[in-house]
């Protein structure tokens, strides 16, 4: 079983930047993929950035450059730094692990947190 805490959501103008972490705890392991799902009101929970615990990456095409994924293994948490915010990004933003298929479809995840929101202001 995996534990998984949010935090760091918040409304910003755009342009401006958040962090958003996400604490693990229970049964984590070094290949596990730790991944940033969002979902806007009416729409579906869309795939943002992923990281494993050995450091491999993967980002949602509109988030690259901006967006920046990375983990701090000794504390088992995930971070999201967000920069040049746009109002597209407002969405609640989760954190998710354990995927049992596809990391970038929701579906294969077993772990959630229970999201923070971001508000992104025009």
């Amino acid at each position: 079983q995996v534990q998984l805490e949010e935090s760091g959501g918040g409304l910003v103008q755009a342009g401006g930047s958040l962090r958003l972490s996400c604490a693990a705890s229970g049964r984590t392991s070094s290949s596990d993929y730790m991944t940033w799902f969002r979902q806007a009101p009416g729409k579906e929970r869309e795939f943002v950035a992923t990281i494993t615990w050995n450091g491999n990456l993967g980002y949602l095409n509109s988030v690259m450059g901006r967006f920046t994924v990375s983990r701090d293994n000794a504390k088992n948490t995930v971070y999201l730094q967000m920069n040049s915010l746009k109002p597209e990004d407002t969405a609640v933003y989760y954190c998710a692990a354990g995927p049992t298929g596809a990391y970038r479809n929701w579906l294969s995840y077993r772990y959630w947190g229970q999201g923070t929101q971001v508000t992104v202001s025009s």
